[in-house]
């Protein structure tokens, strides 16, 4: 009889803990993404090899770092283009640096590129066990609103996000303060109620200096901005931000 009552309570004990742990609320009430947290910005290399081949990665390297240096200094000066506008502008550059034909249709093949990028592997498990907790879910990128939309549709995620936002919609990029401004406006929440996941160093610093809660995904183990202000959490993956978020991995 004793045996039995401990074993009673032993499973009442464990269910309560169970249900415990399952009612406790999500730290934030709302996560934003950078798009190359949940995107990887290196998928175009193979569409770059193929069309310049053992120059890949060189090519992807300066096509990217063209394309944010070009947002900054549009910034700067005022004057705000579409990004995927932008992009085209960076890959021109690019190829010229490189000295490589650029012809009409391998242009077109590489903008589609970044149309169609590849999702990390662990960015739909997150997605779903964030949205299943209740955490709003939405983006604050500098990708225009034509490119988030292909790449969520193109990797059937479009379902997992509450908006797609992009900062085109006031006519900013990050680290803007109006660009991270965007996501406490159309969430209606505080900026201690959204947490937000950088994919560059930099952007970490914009959006910690903004304010919010900012966990950096560094994904390629890149070295911090010696700005003076670093994020909350680092980390090369998915698992810390979950456990930021819900408390479990």
């Amino acid at each position: 009889m004793k045996l039995l009552r401990f074993l009673l309570l032993s499973l009442f004990c464990l269910a309560f803990a169970g249900l415990a742990r399952a009612e406790t609320p999500p730290r934030y009430k709302a996560v934003a993404f950078d798009y190359f947290v949940l995107f990887d910005a290196n998928s175009v290399i193979p569409a770059v090899e193929a069309a310049y081949p053992g120059k890949g990665v060189e090519f992807t390297n300066l096509w990217r770092a063209k394309q944010f240096e070009y947002c900054f200094l549009r910034s700067i000066t005022g004057r705000h283009a579409d990004f995927f506008e932008v992009t085209g502008d960076a890959l021109a550059y690019a190829a010229q640096a490189m000295k490589l034909d650029l012809p009409p249709a391998t242009r077109e093949r590489l903008m589609n590129a970044y149309l169609t990028l590849a999702p990390w592997p662990d960015t739909l498990d997150a997605l779903r066990r964030l949205k299943a907790a209740g955490v709003r879910v939405i983006t604050i990128a500098n990708f225009s609103g034509k490119m988030l939309s292909a790449n969520a549709e193109h990797a059937g995620l479009t379902g997992y996000f509450d908006e797609l936002l992009s900062t085109e919609v006031n006519a900013t990029y990050k680290p803007d303060p109006k660009a991270y401004a965007l996501g406490m406006e159309r969430l209606h929440l505080a900026k201690e109620e959204i947490l937000f996941a950088a994919f560059g160093s930099w952007d970490a610093y914009g959006a910690k200096a903004f304010g919010y809660p900012t966990i950096w995904v560094n994904r390629f183990g890149l070295p911090a901005e010696k700005l003076g202000v670093t994020p909350d959490v680092v980390a090369p993956d998915m698992k810390a931000l979950l456990e930021l978020v819900l408390g479990r991995s």
